[in-house]
């Protein structure tokens, strides 16, 4: 199974100290060299770029094939390298929380998952708290809409 990831959900995952949860779940996950960058950059948190100086062994970094300029609406460079390196790997799982991504790359023909979606799929294989998760999350800066959690967490 090919995973590729945007910037965000790493973060986050970083920031709450649940990272090795994309591991557990997908063995491996590949992230395109914007991607990296934007985890090394200075105003990232300390965290974070401690963890993408030493990545670990199941995270690749791979560069894109894909023309720079191609054009995917008004995307940061990380989600706009994020899909077209799942399309060039034929990736069967693209992690994205923004919105105008992930709508782009469902009419790509992509199929995508966000952080709150990997979060519910580790709670259901006994690997954390889902009301806990998305508690830290919040306490981290992740927004989400109040009934969409109320929904996530009643599913669960």
């Amino acid at each position: 199974m090919i995973v590729v990831s945007d910037t965000s959900p790493i973060c986050y995952l970083l920031l709450i100290n649940q990272i090795d949860i994309l591991q557990t779940l997908y063995n491996s996950v590949t992230i395109p060299q914007t991607v990296a960058d934007e985890l090394r950059a200075s105003e990232s948190p300390p965290v974070v770029k401690r963890w993408i100086a030493q990545p670990p062994d199941w995270l690749e970094i791979q560069p894109i094939k894909t023309p720079q300029w191609v054009e995917l609406g008004k995307l940061d460079p990380g989600e706009r390298e994020a899909i077209l390196l799942a399309e060039e790997l034929k990736a069967s799982l693209v992690i994205l929380d923004d919105k105008a991504a992930r709508r782009i790359a469902t009419e790509r023909g992509l199929k995508i998952i966000g952080l709150l979606g990997i979060v519910k799929d580790a709670a259901r294989a006994g690997l954390l708290n889902l009301e806990t998760t998305f508690e830290q999350l919040q306490e981290v800066g992740f927004w989400v809409a109040p009934s969409l959690l109320e929904r996530l967490l009643a599913e669960n």
